[in-house]
């Protein structure tokens, strides 16, 4: 009787999760860990939209149950910041408020996906979309993306993982975990097959505002992707706000009424006072996005530079989030007399141990080769780790 439903045991736990505990663990026993493994700004929330916040609790309207998809004037506020920024004609209807991007992918997974479909993910990937479409008793199809083409999957790699039972692809840009972001002219052809073969992007753009490119383009905003989009968003990373747990889609409203539907079954609505520091945060003061974003730029040099002084490690340059993807297989089968480092599990394990640095095994992103680790640090505990990490690799022979 002992025994979990077969959904659950078709998928594990977040391995970027698990990577956090097991460095917690490690600061709990008093060892100095520099953890590299969440994806989480060191940065505060910024001061306007936390004082919207506690405005709002004093205001004492908003102790009710809001509407399942979210307030209208955050709706509002969000089709109006796609219109204006991303060249997209979503509408309030078009809106659906969650707790976290996370929730929001696992809305429009359960809405659309049958036992059978499958979705074409492109890899590497963010370590939850190969579980939620598991969840949704689909079939994950990776289509990968290697080190020597920025990680990225083409439109004609798309064109040949499609089958009678491809139904959605999904992506992020910038992408966790490799920092790669597409191209207008890439995106543009990808959004060519999609039309082509009637199917359903998820386009994943939590990381919109970290973005080196200069260019921010949108799949939806190609000719028949309104259509056939769901934009997945949220206030986490651009905005410092990750334990506030707001995301959003954006989508036909057919999908938005469906993704209403699965969360008023399972959580109701967002938080009421995160979704008003929400709204202060898409309408008011950006300046200090773009504060972090140049900070975050600043330490992507400094990273990239530390990374290319060590023998062996690969990487690409990263054109947004915060993330490097370096690959670390030239250390697989190497020794330091004790350990044997025979993959990503173990080279993260080593580093934990040796170097008291936390970072993500590579496999549960779908490349085994590599490992992730996030630059959402100080400074000086990147400058730190990478110490660490190079005298640690030293040791292997």
């Amino acid at each position: 009787m002992n025994k979990l439903s077969n959904r659950i045991e078709a998928i594990e736990e977040s391995a970027t999760l698990a990577m956090a505990a097991k460095a917690r663990e490690f600061k709990n026993k008093g060892i100095d860990v520099v953890s590299l493994s969440l994806g989480e700004p060191d940065f505060k929330t910024p001061q306007h939209i936390c004082d919207a916040a506690k405005n709002a609790i004093d205001e004492g309207k908003y102790f009710a149950y809001p509407p399942v998809a979210g307030y209208q004037d955050l709706r509002e506020a969000l089709a109006s910041k796609y219109q204006k920024e991303n060249n997209v004609p979503y509408k309030a209807e078009n809106i659906v408020v969650s707790n976290g991007a996370k929730q929001s992918i696992a809305n429009a997974m359960l809405a659309l996906l049958n036992a059978g479909d499958e979705v074409i993910v492109f890899s590497p990937y963010w370590v939850s979309y190969d579980a939620l479409v598991r969840l949704a008793e689909a079939t994950p199809v990776m289509v990968k993306g290697g080190i020597e083409n920025d990680f990225k999957v083409t439109a004609a790699q798309v064109e040949a993982a499609v089958t009678s039972k491809t139904k959605v692809i999904i992506f992020s840009s910038p992408c966790n975990p490799t920092g790669t972001v597409f191209s207008k002219q890439e995106l543009e052809a990808i959004a060519k097959v999609v039309v082509k073969h009637n199917l359903i992007a998820i386009a994943d753009e939590i990381y919109e505002h970290i973005n080196f490119t200069g260019e921010r383009v949108s799949i939806a905003a190609f000719p028949g992707m309104f259509e056939r989009t769901i934009t997945v968003n949220g206030f986490a990373k651009g905005y410092a706000m990750t334990g506030w747990r707001v995301g959003y889609i954006a989508a036909p409203k057919w999908i938005a009424d469906g993704c209403n539907k699965v969360q008023g079954q399972i959580t109701s609505a967002n938080c009421s006072i995160a979704q008003r520091a929400a709204l202060a945060a898409i309408s008011g003061d950006q300046a200090p996005t773009y504060k972090m974003v140049d900070e975050y730029k600043k330490r992507r040099e400094i990273v990239y530079n530390l990374l290319k002084e060590i023998p062996g490690i690969k990487s690409n340059y990263p054109q947004g989030a915060f993330y490097f993807f370096p690959d670390v297989s030239a250390y697989y089968g190497k020794s330091d007399g004790t350990v044997t480092i025979k993959d990503g599990d173990d080279f993260c394990m080593y580093m934990l141990e040796k170097a008291h640095v936390s970072m993500v095994p590579g496999g549960a992103f779908g490349d085994p080769k590599c490992v992730r680790l996030s630059y959402a640090a100080s400074e000086k505990d990147l400058r730190e780790a990478m110490k660490r990490i190079g005298e640690a690799l030293g040791k292997l022979k």
